[in-house]
């Protein structure tokens, strides 16, 4: 699984004043959570850039004073005005702990209905799972090679090896459907 690597400092003071200290030198207060204790520390804002403005999961290792965490993404506050970054919230892996993460859909093999003339159309791009960290993976592969005109995949129809999936069961996440010249075709068949 992809890592990015993260390298800051431990802060030592707090509130709004050090805060804005913080961001006025270009970096981004962040919290690890999920282990001992909770750790507050900061980086510089070009660092979590590999982590925050992508589509994929990976996993972040942060080295702070000599010692190392992994950890997933949890959460990230952004300025309503600037759009700048402003917060990141990371949650410590522990091998024996499950984390709860936000994982994406891969769509493998071509469906029968997209040959037929149909249109895929993807509704869901990631599912939620809960799971141990060892089992966490870049992506959830999805096969469609069965699906037909008119038919949906939901997510009770996804395997997820060893994570227990958190979405509704009944939510479609991808379908084909019939394209405006299949209608047209299918019309002009029926006046006849």
């Amino acid at each position: 699984m992809k890592t990015i690597t993260i390298e800051g400092q431990l802060r030592t003071e707090f509130g709004k004043r050090a805060t804005r200290q913080v961001r006025s030198q270009g970096a981004v207060p962040a919290v690890i959570y999920g282990g001992a204790k909770e750790i507050n520390f900061s980086a510089p804002a070009a660092a979590f850039k590999g982590l925050v403005y992508t589509p994929n999961f990976q996993l972040a290792e942060v080295k702070l004073d000599g010692a190392m965490y992994r950890c997933i993404l949890k959460d990230l506050q952004f300025d309503k005005v600037t759009d700048e970054l402003i917060h990141v919230d990371l949650l410590e892996l522990s091998e024996d702990k499950k984390v709860i993460a936000t994982i994406p859909l891969k769509f493998t093999g071509s469906a029968k209905g997209v040959k037929d003339g149909g249109r895929f159309v993807s509704k869901i791009k990631a599912l939620k799972v809960k799971t141990l960290p060892k089992h966490l993976q870049e992506v959830i592969e999805v096969p469609i090679d069965a699906l037909e005109i008119n038919e949906n995949i939901r997510v009770e129809d996804v395997k997820a090896e060893n994570m227990e999936i958190l979405n509704s069961p009944r939510i479609p996440i991808a379908s084909i459907v019939m394209t405006r010249q299949l209608k047209q075709e299918e019309a002009a068949a029926a006046k006849k």
